[in-house]
């Protein structure tokens, strides 16, 4: 059913991978539409600026509030259920917004929409590194990435042109994507066995001769020293409890190198770079978007490389790099002086952003030990954290200092994430 042909370090990955990976894509594409109209939307109601911004808000704050429940839910009724009922709520909220005829509704519904997304996100990430052999979880996790990335590249381009039509039509065309995403899961996702045996998670040491089920011996990936491990694929799905997550310091070190993703990727990029380049640079406005599809580009390019390196390199030593270099980044563009230095900036930036969108989640699938859908939940909440209190920082330091400090304090906050994964466990020799 393949339409195209692909590399050869991708065929042996799971058949989920790459139907997570289109489903990505779905809902990238019409958040990417759907994103310009929501703060120009709730103008239309007579609101002010802060007011429409805190629509904006609403949907992360709900995805960050919402994110235990989310994984006890992954828990109870299995990834695939999960991820179904998320695109399905935000698929509804999103179409009754852009049916609202007031501010209280669309504020609401927005924030309906944010509990959906944590929901899927966390189904999602859940299903994708339960079902990889630790050998392959970072390449699995750049592929299902890209899908995400590739949706925001071109999301934006037809939301441009959608809002000329009407401020509601990108609400109903996302709800229309979120549709598209949940059919390509239910018709593509394999369900799961009729009876499926939950277990008590295992104790890092524990051995694996004590009666309990493994998956045959050809099927596993042998994880990095001290990480856990669970079946990949087939077999019982062993679950993690969050406390055990917590205990173990490569988990601590992806939640560290996730709330550095949301704090750079998600926050003080979107809010700072494109305030640095038309008050500080004073650049035409067409250099944000020239910066921002370098930076895209890069790492659409470095995904896979990235994945491999992960893989194969390991994992301390990638995302540790990946830290250093977003913050090496973050550092540059605070002493930034044209177009040059910014895009070189931008550039380094997004070779930093595939080395750190991947590492975290493949850490996070070797402690896991199969299932641990609250592990994942505040693995992913730690994310939503970070895209909140980066551009609240970064703003209140530039209005109150400068860009130049914002942006030192932005890439020393990333750093000391980065440098934290020096404490977790080091990786194994890559296997043959």
């Amino acid at each position: 059913m393949a339409l195209v042909r692909l590399p050869q370090s991708l065929r042996g990955l799971p058949r989920e991978t790459f139907v997570l990976a289109l489903v990505a894509f779905c809902v990238a594409l019409g958040f990417g539409i759907v994103v310009p109209a929501v703060p120009l939307f709730a103008l239309e109601f007579g609101v002010g600026t802060t007011a429409a911004g805190a629509v904006v808000s609403a949907f992360a704050l709900m995805r960050l509030v919402s994110g235990l429940a989310g994984g006890r839910l992954v828990d109870r009724v299995g990834e695939r259920a999960a991820l179904l009922a998320g695109l399905g709520v935000v698929a509804v909220s999103s179409l009754m917004a852009g049916l609202a005829v007031s501010f209280p509704q669309l504020l609401v519904l927005r924030g309906v929409g944010g509990i959906g997304s944590a929901v899927f996100t966390i189904a999602a990430t859940s299903l994708l590194l339960r079902v990889a052999a630790a050998a392959q979880r970072g390449q699995t996790q750049s592929v299902y990435r890209g899908g995400f990335l590739l949706g925001g590249i071109i999301g934006p381009v037809f939301g441009g042109a959608v809002l000329g039509i009407s401020l509601r039509a990108p609400f109903f065309l996302y709800a229309a994507t979120l549709v598209l995403a949940a059919v390509v899961a239910a018709t593509m996702l394999p369900k799961p066995p009729p009876a499926d045996v939950e277990l008590p998670a295992i104790a890092p040491g524990v051995a694996e001769d004590d009666g309990l089920p493994t998956a045959p011996e050809g099927d596993r990936a042998t994880p990095p020293e001290g990480l856990g491990g669970g079946p990949a694929g087939g077999g019982v799905a062993v679950r993690t409890d969050l406390r055990t997550a917590l205990a173990s310091p490569a988990y601590r070190a992806a939640l560290a190198g996730n709330f550095a993703v949301g704090f750079s990727v998600l926050g003080v990029r979107s809010t700072v770079v494109p305030l640095l380049v038309v008050q500080q640079l004073d650049l035409p406005a067409g250099w944000i978007g020239g910066a921002f599809a370098l930076a895209a580009l890069v790492q659409a390019v470095l995904l896979l490389p990235a994945g491999r390196a992960v893989d194969q390199v390991g994992r301390r030593p990638t995302l540790v790099g990946g830290g250093l270099l977003t913050a090496a980044s973050l550092a540059a563009l605070a002493f930034a002086e044209g177009p040059v230095t910014l895009l070189l900036a931008m550039a380094v930036f997004g070779a930093g952003a595939a080395l750190l969108g991947v590492a975290p989640a493949a850490i996070v699938g070797d402690v896991v030990e199969g299932k641990g859908g609250r592990a994942v939940a505040v693995w992913q909440m730690a994310s939503d954290l970070g895209s909140v209190l980066g551009p609240v920082t970064a703003g209140l330091l530039i209005d109150r200092v400068s860009f130049l400090v914002a942006l030192l304090f932005s890439a020393t906050v990333v750093a000391v994430c980065a440098l934290l994964g020096l404490r977790m466990p080091k990786d194994p020799p890559p296997s043959r």
